[in-house]
């Protein structure tokens, strides 16, 4: 398993956890400025989310409607660097899809905590980490 920070009893009491909802377009920042294209959960499921879940990023599988399942890195919070007003959850499967899926019912099973979310101090940085959890998530 990836190596990543110490999970406390909160996070592993939600683990693993299954979430299907149907995928939608979100500020369009995972794949411009990036270069991780992401699909967002609608508000009701991020509503629905555990009252005590922990923001972070976590890994696991996900699918596309009846598709095939692929990993996965999502992160559920407020992202820090770019001063979210409303929490997400943010999915990039690691998979190049052929087109868009926005609409289509979306399934990810987390299965395991990398680390806590946190601010950043540059563009570059934030990138950075993101493909470094990315790595994580692959072993």
């Amino acid at each position: 398993l990836p190596r990543h920070e110490p999970i406390s009893d909160c996070i592993m009491r939600h683990l693993p956890s299954f979430y299907p909802g149907q995928a939608m377009r979100g500020f369009g920042r995972g794949s411009k400025q990036l270069g991780m294209p992401t699909a967002n959960f609608p508000e009701q499921v991020i509503d629905n989310l555990p009252a005590d879940i922990s923001t972070g990023i976590y890994y696991g599988w996900a699918s596309v409607g009846s598709g095939d399942v692929h990993k996965m890195v999502v992160g559920i919070g407020w992202n820090p660097y770019y001063k979210n007003t409303k929490k997400s959850m943010e999915t990039h499967i690691m998979h190049t899809f052929k087109e868009d899926f926005y609409g289509e019912i979306l399934n990810v099973a987390i299965v395991d905590y990398l680390r806590p979310e946190k601010n950043f101090d540059s563009l570059e940085s934030l990138i950075s980490a993101i493909q470094g959890d990315t790595e994580e998530a692959k072993k």
